[in-house]
């Protein structure tokens, strides 16, 4: 695709959003980015991303410029009342299955400034503050309103829009779009402190489980530190942020003296809830972050999802643009991503209901089973690792006990490489690729090369020594011969045998009933 065709118009210029014109630019894509603020949003927000969603930042292209500002973060722990420990959820700080670790901290302006220096640099990225969009019109080619910097008007006709305008998204609303609400709606007290020097406190995320006030608390990045603390039903606001109350909210963590030497950054309410769109898509305008889904912060998979979103979404629509796939690969979006976001904020949901305890008259019997789990052998182990496999859909072949890779996301070790040890998707580039148990015949390589397939021979990888399974003792285990792996990373189908790569490499370029590919003007 090129600059002179319709660009996709995306709204909203957070993390989410830039990430989606990033991806697309990246593969050819031209994007305009309308934002409605002048300035970028300074405050923190989310700090915390797991190993899937570094990996999509690589995909980005930021991910080496943004390890610097992360920390890997070792775990959580319940803390009673009485502020003693329940129980610990540890987890690894080495890089996991996906080449980072499973889970790190970080400050969201870092993220953000990183991202929206890439985009500056990017020719195919037009991002332009002060646009407040007025209208959209869904269609093949929809078409977008809005007011620009001048207060005038202006309309776009795009290839395609991506509403990543947060959980008032206007978009959404003109759409005529409703959300499944869980009935959830919290209140809490969100606080952000810097200090002189940190705090001796243990590095991972705190889980307060008391009755008199449930509350988590994280150290963040570098002397940065956050609390939430629940709001109560009828609590006055204005005293909770007093001094008097900050001073009596800290003291658990820091003395009178640390607490007037630090900065407080931010100290505001914030309304939490878990909602998920009914439909993310109205012809070729698509919801994407926030606008799509919220979820309450207890397993912090808010910015996560909906940078899953953007990946999920980017490339499908890059295909189609470009010719190389038909229309109907993009009404795969909303059933890959929907069930997963839906999950998460269900998981949300059941923990915050387990942890925090809730204001009913539950809520004691809660906190006693979850006290009475905490000395289950085995139960610090028990959170659940990665996003679970897609089931079967027109692009994940039938899953089983002999395709049990499919819809799984392929693993991304460390290999050696003449220019050094190298983070496998940064070898085999951002398209489809084909791995495979050995070197292919002059024939079939000609056919991989034919269809745009990068072939890796797994077999063939030197891979750095490290406690998760290389790709060819991951094809051995399952005993495949080869898999397709989408641009996602997620594994499309198996081959048992060689025999069977032929039938790989035709599911690379779907096609029409006429049986020529669909190319999409």
């Amino acid at each position: 695709m090129t600059s002179s065709r319709d660009p996709v118009v995306i709204v909203g210029a957070g993390p989410v959003g830039i990430a989606c014109a990033l991806l697309l630019a990246g593969r050819g894509v031209p994007c305009v980015v309308l934002e409605r603020h002048r300035e970028v949003y300074a405050l923190p927000r989310a700090v915390h991303l797991d190993d899937e969603v570094f990996r999509i930042l690589q995909a980005v292209g930021v991910a080496e410029q943004f390890a610097p500002y992360t920390r890997p973060m070792p775990g959580m722990r319940l803390i009673n009342g009485c502020r003693r420990v329940m129980t610990e959820f540890t987890r690894d700080t080495a890089d996991g299955r996906n080449g980072y670790p499973p889970d790190s901290m970080f400050d969201q302006p870092d993220l953000e400034r990183i991202l929206l220096e890439r985009a500056d640099a990017m020719d195919l990225i037009d991002l332009r503050r002060g646009c407040e969009v007025t209208e959209v019109t869904a269609g093949r080619r929809p078409t977008v309103c809005f007011r620009n910097t001048e207060d005038q008007s202006e309309t776009i006709r795009a290839a395609a829009v991506i509403a990543c305008d947060g959980a008032n998204s206007f978009v959404r609303d003109q759409l005529g779009i409703t959300m499944r609400d869980f009935d959830f709606d919290e209140q809490w007290l969100v606080i952000d402190v810097r200090t002189p020097k940190r705090l001796d406190v243990w590095d991972g995320v705190h889980q307060i489980c008391d009755p008199a006030r449930a509350a988590t608390f994280m150290p963040v990045t570098g002397n940065r530190y956050r609390w939430e603390f629940r709001v109560f039903d009828g609590e006055d606001l204005e005293s909770l942020r007093s001094p008097e109350a900050l001073r009596e909210l800290l003291a658990p963590w820091m003395s009178p003296a640390e607490i007037e030497e630090s900065e407080v950054m931010r100290q505001a309410f914030y309304t939490f809830r878990a909602r998920v769109a009914r439909t993310w898509r109205v012809d070729r305008v698509f919801l994407a972050g926030d606008a799509a889904h919220q979820t309450p912060p207890f397993v912090g998979q808010g910015l996560g999802s909906g940078l899953r979103d953007a990946l999920n979404l980017s490339w499908k629509l890059a295909d189609v643009l470009g010719g190389t796939a038909p229309e109907t690969i993009l009404d795969t979006y909303e059933p890959e991503r929907k069930p997963h976001a839906t999950r998460i904020v269900l998981m949300a949901l059941a923990v915050g209901w387990a942890l925090t305890g809730g204001q009913d008259g539950l809520a004691a019997a809660r906190r006693a089973v979850v006290a009475a789990a905490c000395h289950i052998p085995g139960i610090g182990n028990a959170l659940p690792e990665g996003t679970p496999p897609l089931g079967r859909g027109p692009l994940v072949e039938r899953r089983g006990l002999r395709n049990r890779l499919n819809g799984s996301i392929f693993p991304q070790p460390w290999v050696r490489t003449d220019d050094g040890a190298r983070r496998l998707d940064d070898v085999t580039g951002t398209g489809y690729i084909l791995l495979t148990r050995g070197p292919l015949d002059p024939h079939t390589a000609d056919r991989v090369d034919a269809a745009g397939l990068h072939h890796v021979d797994a077999d063939a990888l030197r891979c750095v020594p490290s406690t998760n399974p290389t790709p060819a003792a991951l094809l051995r285990k399952h005993r495949a011969y080869a898999v397709l792996v989408r641009p996602d990373r997620v594994v499309r189908a198996t081959a048992r045998t060689a025999a069977d790569v032929d039938d790989l490499v035709a599911l690379r370029h779907p096609r029409t009933a006429a049986g020529t590919p669909q190319v999409v003007r």
